[in-house]
Order: C-alpha cells, then structure tokens, then sequence
C-alpha cells in the first residue's frame, strides 16, 4: 500500500476504520480519530464516501463501548488479570477511570467520549456503576453518531477548505479536533476523580 496515494488510501480507509474504532475502545492510544478524520478528508477528495465513513465509525465505536461496558456491568474484567498484559490494562482502565472522572451520567456517558481516554473510562465506570442497559446503549448510540460526524465533518471540512493532499488535511483535522475536544470534554465532565471508583476485591492497586 503506497501510504501517500489517495487512491490505496481510498481503497482501503473502510477496512482501517472498524478494527481501529473497536480497538480504541479498550486501548485509547489506537489511532482511531486519526483514521475517521482521514476518511472525511479522502471524502472531501471523492475518494470515500462520506456517509459510509461515519456510519462505520459509528457503528464501531458503539460496539466496542458496549463490550467494554457490559465486561465491567457483568464484573468479568478480572478475566484481565489471567495475563501480564491484562493486568496492565486493567491497570491503564483504572488510571483512565481517574483520569476522566468518577460520574457516570447520561450526559457524560455521551460526552466524554470527546476527552482523551473519556471513551474507556465512562463504559468502564457506567458498568461498575450499574447504569441500565438501555439508557447506556442509547447514549452510547447517540455518542457515537455524534463522535463520528463530528470527526468525518472535520476532516470533510478541513479537506475542502485547504485543498492541500489528504494527509496533510488529516493532521491538520487532527490537531483541531484534540485541542478542541479537550476542550468540550472538560466543560461536560465537571466532575473529575482524584483516584479510581474500582473497588474490585484482587483487582490492580
């Protein structure tokens, strides 16, 4: 795959945007953003479709939301600990739960999604904090068609505004989106923790 062609990337960004969207789920430095905003700005070049773009991205994030949050609805996350790995990312979950903040609200749960590491922490934390089923994958649901037209219109805009090569239209959507997502993410999420809710009997310190 020539990674500087508009036309491999064109081909290709459907493939990347699901395994990439899941995986940020439960591991936040996964790209995930970076790779729906470059499939807004391929968009914008005619080399995607745009609404295919949001709508697997979408769909993607709220499927890994509701894997993380019915993992810790159902306390199976010390199913982690059986492994070094896991245990260090369970380790990572709490620190991000910390990190983010203790409430568990519906409007949070919508929100934080847009705050570095806010995805994981809120699905971890709506579990532990038995929060319904329904009122989670519906905001989860809503969250993510936000996150996701948010990001494909970014990288859209950005794309149509500079007409600079698509990868320079991502980094620049990408720089935007972060400063301008912390920003909406600390508004929504007032409310911050000093240290994990998880109380969870032999889970990490």
């Amino acid at each position: 795959m020539d990674f500087g062609n508009a036309d491999s990337w064109g081909a290709a960004i459907y493939f990347w945007i699901i395994p990439l969207v899941l995986g940020d789920a439960i591991f936040p430095p996964v790209p995930s953003e970076m790779v729906v905003i470059t499939g807004g700005a391929l968009s914008a070049d005619g080399r995607a479709n745009v609404f295919l773009v949001a709508l697997l991205a979408a769909a993607a994030s709220w499927i890994g939301d509701m894997v993380v949050f019915q993992l810790f609805k159902r306390r199976l996350s010390h199913v982690l600990d059986r492994w070094r790995w896991g245990r260090k990312l369970h380790s990572g979950i709490h620190l991000a739960i910390a990190r983010a903040g203790r409430s568990s609200t519906y409007g949070t749960i919508i929100g934080a999604r847009f705050l570095p590491g806010g995805r994981l922490a809120t699905s971890a934390a709506a579990g532990i904090a038995d929060v319904s089923v329904r009122g989670y994958s519906l905001c989860a649901g809503l969250g993510a068609l936000l996150w996701a037209t948010w990001l494909v219109g970014l990288g859209f805009f950005t794309g149509s505004a500079t007409k600079l090569p698509f990868w320079a239209s991502s980094l620049i959507g990408v720089a935007a989106g972060l400063l301008i997502g912390i920003g909406v993410g600390v508004i929504v999420t007032r409310r911050r923790g000093s240290r994990s809710p998880v109380d969870e009997p032999g889970g990490p310190a």
